[in-house]
């Protein structure tokens, strides 16, 4: 009832739109219908004012329906929020929306949550009638001769499992962008599509797909051979750009960044959402390309061996306020990893709630967690 009262008091955002978002392609498709909202957005702006009902409901059954009005027009709907784990879906009348507002690429939505009902509006003049179209027809590389960049993770140089993801909005933005509507249709019907990917350093072609994974894509193919070939490691930096129907990429070896994280004391800062202070439910969430560059980073082979063969490993965890040690597990859940063991005895014990920010960094062989007051 304590942690009730709390949500409660929470003062209404600011904005009178919390959350908004530019569509991508796979918002405004209409054969697999669905909107897709970033986990903190949506705990912190609407699973915040949704009644204990409805909160447990969405942890237990993994969606809750709702009321969703469309402020453009007035018109009421009954739809679903939908957990998949980093992110939310919101499903149900997403089509129909999508067929009678005539969404499309660039188009900014707005949502709020308000008096239990989901709010979201389109408006006209948010319209970005220029960008995507440019973008659709032009061949030039924009200002950036390689606008996808990304450091290396241990995921992405593993040969055991070979794939290197890459975040939707770039892959839609700077690689979908350039194909005909065709392709991208195939694409979303067979969730993959067989591309010709290119070593610019090298020269060589390889024969390689790429994968639709909600809001992510993944590489596959000959990832494995290329790791192999180039002896990729943790810390490098890719980079990939599409030209004449092809996929180019590039991992200089003068841009190797072993110690990218000496730069902030605490490299791994977030604000805690609803899910993380949850004491019936106890796990703090950490983006897995954080725990990658900067927990995984520093861990022997072994280690990182067994975290992927089992899924979680046994670490010690120091809380840096207080000088408290406890024995914890990292446990590895995809696209995110969860901190658990104690958790649950920190949120008591250190009263943590909503927005407050935890800093998390590894140092000598110890997980070390600070919440400054």
């Amino acid at each position: 009832m304590k942690r009730t009262a709390y949500y409660n008091v929470v003062p209404q955002m600011q904005d009178q739109w919390p959350i908004k978002k530019a569509l991508t392609f796979s918002d405004v498709d209409i054969t697999h219908p669905f909107l897709t909202l970033s986990r903190q957005q949506v705990e912190t702006h609407i699973m915040v004012y949704m009644t204990p009902q409805q909160q447990e409901h969405l942890r237990g059954e993994g969606q809750v329906g709702f009321n969703a009005q469309d402020d453009d027009t007035g018109e009421m709907s009954v739809m679903k929020l939908k957990w998949r784990g980093s992110y939310y879906n919101l499903i149900g009348k997403w089509g129909k929306v999508v067929r009678e507002k005539g969404l499309e690429v660039g188009q900014e939505i707005k949502l709020r949550w308000l008096n239990g009902c989901l709010h979201f509006s389109v408006p006209q003049n948010q319209i970005v009638t220029m960008p995507p179209p440019i973008r659709m027809i032009a061949a030039p590389l924009a200002h950036d001769h390689w606008p996808i960049r990304k450091v290396l993770t241990s995921s992405d140089v593993d040969p055991n499992h070979p794939f290197l993801p890459l975040p939707r909005k770039t892959v839609e933005e700077h690689i979908l962008v350039h194909w005909v509507p065709q392709e991208r249709e195939r694409l979303r019907k067979e969730e993959q599509v067989s591309i010709n990917a290119r070593d610019y350093d090298s020269g060589d072609t390889h024969g390689m797909k790429l994968k639709w994974r909600g809001n992510y894509y993944n590489l596959i193919g000959k990832w494995g051979t290329i790791i192999r070939h180039k002896g990729l490691g943790v810390g490098q930096e890719i980079r990939i750009r599409w030209t004449n129907g092809c996929l180019y990429f590039s991992v200089p070896d003068e841009r190797f960044v072993a110690a990218a994280s000496g730069h902030d004391n605490w490299p791994i800062k977030k604000a805690l959402t609803l899910s993380d202070v949850d004491t019936n439910h106890p796990f703090l969430t950490l983006p897995g390309k954080a725990v990658e560059d900067h927990i995984l980073f520093y861990w022997t082979h072994q280690a990182r061996e067994q975290l992927r063969d089992e899924h979680q490993v046994g670490v010690n965890a120091r809380d840096g306020d207080t000088g408290d040690v406890y024995v914890m597990k990292l446990k590895w859940r995809g696209s995110y990893y969860n901190l658990i063991g104690k958790w649950g005895k920190i949120i008591r014990e250190k009263r943590l709630q909503v927005g407050r920010e935890i800093r998390v960094r590894w140092d000598n062989g110890c997980l070390i967690f600070s919440v400054p007051q």
